[in-house]
Protein backbone atom coordinates (compact mmCIF):
# COMPACT_ATOMS: atom_id res chain seq x y z
CA UNK A 1 0.00 0.00 0.00
CA UNK A 2 0.65 3.43 -0.94
CA UNK A 3 -0.56 6.76 0.96
CA UNK A 4 0.61 10.19 0.17
CA UNK A 5 -1.13 13.56 1.45
CA UNK A 6 1.40 16.15 0.24
CA UNK A 7 1.05 19.73 0.06
CA UNK A 8 3.58 21.75 -2.05
CA UNK A 9 3.69 25.33 -3.66
CA UNK A 10 6.05 25.69 -6.83
CA UNK A 11 5.90 29.23 -7.74
CA UNK A 12 2.36 30.50 -8.44
CA UNK A 13 1.20 26.44 -8.82
CA UNK A 14 0.29 24.75 -5.65
CA UNK A 15 -0.27 21.06 -5.33
CA UNK A 16 -2.20 19.29 -2.65
CA UNK A 17 -3.19 15.83 -2.79
CA UNK A 18 -4.04 12.88 -0.93
CA UNK A 19 -5.03 9.24 -1.32
CA UNK A 20 -3.87 5.50 -1.21
CA UNK A 21 -2.42 3.25 -3.95
CA UNK A 22 -2.88 -0.56 -4.10
CA UNK A 23 0.06 -3.13 -2.83
CA UNK A 24 0.06 -5.05 -6.40
CA UNK A 25 -1.59 -2.28 -8.71
CA UNK A 26 -1.88 0.37 -11.00
CA UNK A 27 -2.69 3.39 -9.94
CA UNK A 28 -3.34 6.33 -12.71
CA UNK A 29 -2.92 9.53 -11.92
CA UNK A 30 -5.38 10.93 -14.51
CA UNK A 31 -5.82 14.73 -15.57
CA UNK A 32 -5.05 17.54 -18.25
CA UNK A 33 -1.91 18.73 -18.91
CA UNK A 34 -0.87 21.18 -15.63
CA UNK A 35 -2.60 19.20 -13.78
CA UNK A 36 -0.08 18.61 -11.05
CA UNK A 37 0.37 14.37 -12.34
CA UNK A 38 4.17 14.88 -12.82
CA UNK A 39 4.75 17.00 -9.95
CA UNK A 40 3.10 14.43 -7.64
CA UNK A 41 5.35 11.83 -9.02
CA UNK A 42 8.60 14.12 -8.84
CA UNK A 43 7.04 14.60 -4.80
CA UNK A 44 7.29 11.03 -4.45
CA UNK A 45 10.45 10.05 -5.68
CA UNK A 46 11.89 12.93 -3.40
CA UNK A 47 13.02 14.83 -6.25
CA UNK A 48 11.52 17.98 -5.17
CA UNK A 49 10.89 19.54 -1.84
CA UNK A 50 7.45 19.02 0.12
CA UNK A 51 6.16 22.04 2.05
CA UNK A 52 4.07 19.63 4.48
CA UNK A 53 2.70 16.21 4.51
CA UNK A 54 3.04 12.73 4.32
CA UNK A 55 4.35 9.81 2.62
CA UNK A 56 4.19 5.74 2.85
CA UNK A 57 5.23 3.02 1.19
CA UNK A 58 4.43 -0.01 2.63
CA UNK A 59 5.99 -0.43 6.26
CA UNK A 60 8.35 2.88 5.63
CA UNK A 61 7.54 6.05 6.08
CA UNK A 62 9.32 8.44 3.06
CA UNK A 63 8.88 11.80 4.45
CA UNK A 64 6.94 13.16 7.54
CA UNK A 65 6.87 17.20 7.67
CA UNK A 66 5.40 16.70 11.28
CA UNK A 67 8.49 14.11 12.42
CA UNK A 68 11.42 15.23 10.62
CA UNK A 69 11.34 12.45 8.27
CA UNK A 70 13.10 12.68 4.53
CA UNK A 71 14.38 9.66 3.21
CA UNK A 72 16.82 10.68 0.53
CA UNK A 73 15.79 9.72 -3.20
CA UNK A 74 17.80 7.33 -3.28
CA UNK A 75 17.41 5.53 -0.73
CA UNK A 76 13.74 5.08 -1.59
CA UNK A 77 13.45 2.40 -3.53
CA UNK A 78 11.65 3.52 -6.20
CA UNK A 79 11.71 3.27 -9.92
CA UNK A 80 11.12 5.39 -12.72
CA UNK A 81 10.43 5.21 -16.08
CA UNK A 82 10.06 8.69 -17.96
CA UNK A 83 8.35 9.74 -21.32
CA UNK A 84 11.89 9.13 -23.18
CA UNK A 85 13.78 6.17 -22.20
CA UNK A 86 17.12 7.95 -20.90
CA UNK A 87 19.23 5.40 -21.29
CA UNK A 88 22.94 5.06 -21.16
CA UNK A 89 23.85 5.86 -25.27
CA UNK A 90 27.16 4.73 -24.53
CA UNK A 91 26.19 1.15 -23.08
CA UNK A 92 24.31 -1.71 -25.03
CA UNK A 93 21.36 -2.90 -23.78
CA UNK A 94 22.38 -5.69 -21.47
CA UNK A 95 24.93 -3.35 -20.02
CA UNK A 96 21.82 -0.76 -19.73
CA UNK A 97 19.87 -3.33 -17.88
CA UNK A 98 22.85 -4.59 -15.54
CA UNK A 99 23.47 -1.13 -14.12
CA UNK A 100 20.03 -1.00 -12.23
CA UNK A 101 20.87 -4.33 -11.10
CA UNK A 102 24.11 -3.56 -9.64
CA UNK A 103 22.67 -0.56 -7.78
CA UNK A 104 20.12 -2.46 -6.18
CA UNK A 105 20.61 -3.56 -2.91
CA UNK A 106 20.29 -7.39 -2.22
CA UNK A 107 18.60 -9.83 -2.07
CA UNK A 108 17.24 -9.58 -5.68
CA UNK A 109 13.50 -10.47 -5.76
CA UNK A 110 13.24 -9.73 -9.14
CA UNK A 111 15.64 -11.69 -11.89
CA UNK A 112 17.69 -10.32 -14.74
CA UNK A 113 16.45 -13.83 -16.38
CA UNK A 114 12.76 -13.11 -15.69
CA UNK A 115 12.84 -9.08 -16.46
CA UNK A 116 14.12 -10.11 -20.06
CA UNK A 117 11.53 -12.71 -20.55
CA UNK A 118 8.82 -11.47 -19.52
CA UNK A 119 9.64 -7.95 -21.43
CA UNK A 120 10.81 -10.36 -24.62
CA UNK A 121 14.20 -8.29 -25.30
CA UNK A 122 16.74 -10.82 -24.88
CA UNK A 123 17.53 -10.88 -28.68
CA UNK A 124 18.04 -6.96 -28.09
CA UNK A 125 21.03 -6.93 -25.31
CA UNK A 126 23.82 -7.04 -27.46
CA UNK A 127 22.57 -4.01 -29.44
CA UNK A 128 23.12 -0.47 -28.99
CA UNK A 129 20.58 1.80 -27.18
CA UNK A 130 20.77 3.70 -30.70
CA UNK A 131 19.74 0.94 -33.03
CA UNK A 132 16.45 0.31 -30.71
CA UNK A 133 13.14 1.71 -31.86
CA UNK A 134 10.98 3.82 -29.46
CA UNK A 135 9.13 1.06 -28.51
CA UNK A 136 12.40 -1.04 -27.72
CA UNK A 137 13.95 1.80 -26.06
CA UNK A 138 10.92 1.90 -23.43
CA UNK A 139 10.80 -1.45 -22.69
CA UNK A 140 14.61 -1.65 -22.28
CA UNK A 141 13.78 1.22 -19.82
CA UNK A 142 11.01 -0.88 -18.09
CA UNK A 143 13.70 -3.74 -17.76
CA UNK A 144 16.04 -0.77 -16.04
CA UNK A 145 13.73 -0.02 -13.45
CA UNK A 146 12.82 -3.43 -12.51
CA UNK A 147 16.39 -4.32 -12.25
CA UNK A 148 17.10 -1.53 -9.80
CA UNK A 149 14.44 -4.07 -7.14
CA UNK A 150 11.77 -0.71 -6.75
CA UNK A 151 9.23 -1.31 -4.30
CA UNK A 152 6.99 1.36 -6.22
CA UNK A 153 7.53 1.86 -9.99
CA UNK A 154 6.49 5.56 -10.81
CA UNK A 155 5.87 5.56 -15.04
CA UNK A 156 5.24 9.01 -16.64
CA UNK A 157 3.74 9.12 -19.37
CA UNK A 158 5.50 6.51 -20.67
CA UNK A 159 3.64 6.08 -24.17
CA UNK A 160 4.01 9.72 -25.20
CA UNK A 161 6.87 9.76 -27.44
CA UNK A 162 5.17 6.39 -29.64
CA UNK A 163 2.96 5.77 -32.30
CA UNK A 164 -0.62 4.16 -31.82
CA UNK A 165 1.04 0.77 -32.52
CA UNK A 166 3.77 0.95 -30.51
CA UNK A 167 1.49 2.39 -27.67
CA UNK A 168 -0.71 -0.74 -27.77
CA UNK A 169 2.37 -3.31 -27.46
CA UNK A 170 3.76 -1.25 -24.39
CA UNK A 171 0.55 -1.12 -22.84
CA UNK A 172 0.49 -5.17 -23.34
CA UNK A 173 3.97 -5.53 -21.50
CA UNK A 174 2.91 -2.80 -18.68
CA UNK A 175 0.14 -5.33 -18.24
CA UNK A 176 2.54 -8.26 -18.12
CA UNK A 177 4.32 -6.72 -15.91
CA UNK A 178 1.38 -5.92 -13.34
CA UNK A 179 0.68 -9.67 -13.52
CA UNK A 180 4.67 -11.26 -13.03
CA UNK A 181 5.51 -8.83 -10.22
CA UNK A 182 2.88 -7.92 -8.09
CA UNK A 183 4.60 -4.29 -7.98
CA UNK A 184 2.83 -1.13 -7.11
CA UNK A 185 2.71 1.18 -9.94
CA UNK A 186 2.04 5.14 -10.23
CA UNK A 187 0.83 5.95 -14.26
CA UNK A 188 0.76 9.06 -15.17
CA UNK A 189 -1.52 10.26 -18.42
CA UNK A 190 -4.15 12.13 -19.58
CA UNK A 191 -5.26 9.24 -21.96
CA UNK A 192 -8.91 7.76 -20.75
CA UNK A 193 -7.45 4.97 -23.40
CA UNK A 194 -4.13 3.92 -21.19
CA UNK A 195 -6.56 4.44 -17.78
CA UNK A 196 -8.89 1.73 -19.51
CA UNK A 197 -5.87 -0.62 -20.31
CA UNK A 198 -3.90 -0.91 -17.52
CA UNK A 199 -5.72 0.69 -14.11
CA UNK A 200 -6.86 -0.60 -11.57
CA UNK A 201 -7.56 2.81 -9.37
CA UNK A 202 -7.89 6.06 -10.89
CA UNK A 203 -6.82 9.39 -9.38
CA UNK A 204 -8.58 12.70 -11.32
CA UNK A 205 -6.45 15.57 -10.90
CA UNK A 206 -7.06 19.13 -12.04
CA UNK A 207 -5.21 21.91 -11.23
CA UNK A 208 -3.37 20.54 -7.98
CA UNK A 209 -6.33 19.14 -6.59
CA UNK A 210 -7.79 15.38 -6.56
CA UNK A 211 -11.45 15.79 -7.67
CA UNK A 212 -12.21 11.74 -7.80
CA UNK A 213 -10.72 8.78 -7.40
CA UNK A 214 -11.53 4.99 -6.68
CA UNK A 215 -12.29 2.10 -8.82
CA UNK A 216 -11.13 2.26 -12.78
CA UNK A 217 -14.30 0.74 -13.61
CA UNK A 218 -16.04 4.15 -12.64
CA UNK A 219 -13.13 6.72 -12.69
CA UNK A 220 -11.29 8.41 -15.33
CA UNK A 221 -13.23 6.91 -18.72
CA UNK A 222 -12.89 3.23 -17.56
CA UNK A 223 -16.05 1.34 -19.33
CA UNK A 224 -18.64 0.49 -17.46
CA UNK A 225 -21.28 -2.66 -18.13
CA UNK A 226 -25.09 -1.89 -17.90
CA UNK A 227 -28.19 -3.30 -18.31
CA UNK A 228 -30.97 -1.35 -20.12
CA UNK A 229 -34.86 -1.26 -17.71
CA UNK A 230 -36.04 1.32 -20.26
CA UNK A 231 -36.27 4.32 -22.49
CA UNK A 232 -37.10 7.87 -21.36
CA UNK A 233 -37.50 10.31 -24.41
CA UNK A 234 -38.13 13.25 -22.03
CA UNK A 235 -35.08 13.75 -20.13
CA UNK A 236 -32.17 11.33 -18.66
CA UNK A 237 -28.96 11.67 -17.26
CA UNK A 238 -26.98 9.73 -18.99
CA UNK A 239 -27.78 10.13 -23.06
CA UNK A 240 -27.29 7.17 -25.38
CA UNK A 241 -28.11 6.22 -28.76
CA UNK A 242 -31.40 4.32 -28.31
CA UNK A 243 -31.94 3.24 -31.93
CA UNK A 244 -30.45 -0.24 -31.49
CA UNK A 245 -31.18 -0.98 -27.74
CA UNK A 246 -34.20 -2.20 -26.17
CA UNK A 247 -35.03 -3.08 -22.52
CA UNK A 248 -33.15 -6.13 -21.03
CA UNK A 249 -29.76 -5.32 -23.63
CA UNK A 250 -26.11 -5.23 -22.27
CA UNK A 251 -24.30 -2.31 -22.73
CA UNK A 252 -20.94 -0.93 -22.13
CA UNK A 253 -20.53 2.65 -21.48
CA UNK A 254 -17.50 4.72 -21.95
CA UNK A 255 -16.92 8.04 -19.95
CA UNK A 256 -14.20 10.29 -21.00
CA UNK A 257 -13.19 13.53 -19.27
Amino acid sequence: MISIAIQQRVGAFSLDVAFDGPADGVTALFGPSGAGKSTTLAAIAGMTAIDTGRIVLGEHVLFDSASGINVPPRARRIGWVFQDARLFPHLRVEANLRYGLKRAPKPHRIGFDHVVAVLDIGHLLSRGVRDLSGGERQRVALGRALLSQPELLLLDEPLAALDGGRKAEILAYIARLKADFALPMLYVTHSPDEVRAVADHVVLLEQGRVVARGDAAIVGGAPVSAQVVGRDETGVLLRVPSSAIGPGDTITLSIDR
